[in-house]
């Protein structure tokens, strides 16, 4: 028998395809003369259940979706290792999507990956971290996810229920701002991302609200803003050094601008952390990639990546789920800070 498929052997054994499902996802108890006789003919023909037969048989294609807003950006390629190893372990592949930020492309992959019938969809960035995101892109989500399950990594989407696993970027920010004081600063600096992000805005919140916890001074002109760039990091950082009264330390928004930062630094015949001390976020392997090696937070990106696809495969069964599951932050003190020279 030639391509033989799972009704050729419901018919040869004279049982339903449901049961030769059962017997090959082991979903539930099979009488065990059955169970032998189903086994005897896909050993006879060397049967081997193919992604189409999965689909087939359990109305599930193996396959989830992931949308990311720059694969260049070693953070979210870290939260894709992380999500990977789980659904590998689960037995799912993935359909990834890079869409460079820009809406127009993460509705086109939307559209596809609904076309493709994944299992489920991981959305990062691009509109999920808008601090104002346009009804009709909120919309084109929470349609898609009443259909198929969705998990949002990092960011939210208002006026939806989707289900969210994030790293509390708020008490990430604290932990670099309470650092820096604890060494001596008292005029910190915060550089880079765009003030229509709430990535950016919880940070610079939390930064605002822990200067003044400690009684030190929020100082407007000490924030400046462009995006999450090297480049960015870098221009933002040497329009700091020519300040007339400027930081001794500067918290950037990630370790991309941190990397900018010590390289305008580095540039300008100063030292860190002698002349600046500088912090970044995410803890990507640029952070002990770099001279000196950087402090920055763990946004525990194999963990977020991990527990998205366990969030999403627990919805897949229809199992209950928290809305929102919170991931801690760790601090991580290299050498790119120190003591304030008096």
């Amino acid at each position: 028998m030639n391509h033989i498929t799972v009704y050729d052997i419901a018919k040869e054994a004279n049982v339903s395809v449901s049961t030769v499902s059962r017997v090959l996802n082991d979903t539930a108890p099979v009488k065990k003369s059955t169970k032998d006789k189903i086994m005897q003919i896909i050993d006879k023909y060397q049967f081997q259940p193919n992604a189409l037969a999965r689909s087939l048989l359990k109305k599930e294609t193996g396959t989830i979706g992931m949308i990311m807003p720059d694969i260049t950006n070693p953070f979210f390629p870290e939260v894709f290792l992380g999500a990977e190893s789980e659904a590998r372990i689960k037995g799912y592949t993935f359909f990834l999507c890079n869409t460079s930020g820009d809406s127009a492309r993460e509705s086109e992959y939307l559209s596809i990956l609904s076309e493709k019938r994944v299992d489920g969809i991981i959305f990062m960035g691009g509109r999920i971290n808008l601090a104002r995101c346009k009804p009709e892109l909120v919309k084109e989500v929470t349609d898609i996810s009443s259909r198929i399950p969705v998990v949002l990594v990092n960011g939210q989407l208002p006026n939806s229920n989707i289900v969210r696993v994030s790293t509390d970027e708020a008490k990430g920010a604290r932990l670099v701002t309470q650092h820096l004081i604890d060494l001596g600063h008292k005029d910190i600096g915060f550089i880079g991302g765009v003030d229509h992000m709430s990535t950016t805005i919880q940070k610079v919140k939390a930064f605002k609200s822990q200067l003044e916890d400690s009684g030190l001074v929020y100082q407007p002109d000490w924030v400046l803003h462009g995006s999450f760039s090297v480049r960015s990091g870098e221009e933002l950082m040497k329009k700091m050094i020519e300040m007339k009264k400027r930081p001794t330390a500067i918290f950037c928004v990630n370790d991309f601008t941190a990397v900018g930062a010590i390289k305008a630094v580095s540039e300008h015949g100063m030292k860190i952390p002698d002349d600046f001390s500088i912090v970044g976020f995410d803890d990507t392997p640029l952070a002990t990639s770099i001279i000196p090696e950087m402090t920055t937070v763990s946004q525990k990106s194999h963990e977020l990546g991990k527990t998205a696809v366990q969030i999403l495969t627990k919805l897949l069964n229809k199992e209950k789920v928290k809305r929102l599951t919170l991931l801690e932050p760790e601090l991580m003190i290299r050498k790119s800070t120190g003591r304030l020279k008096n």
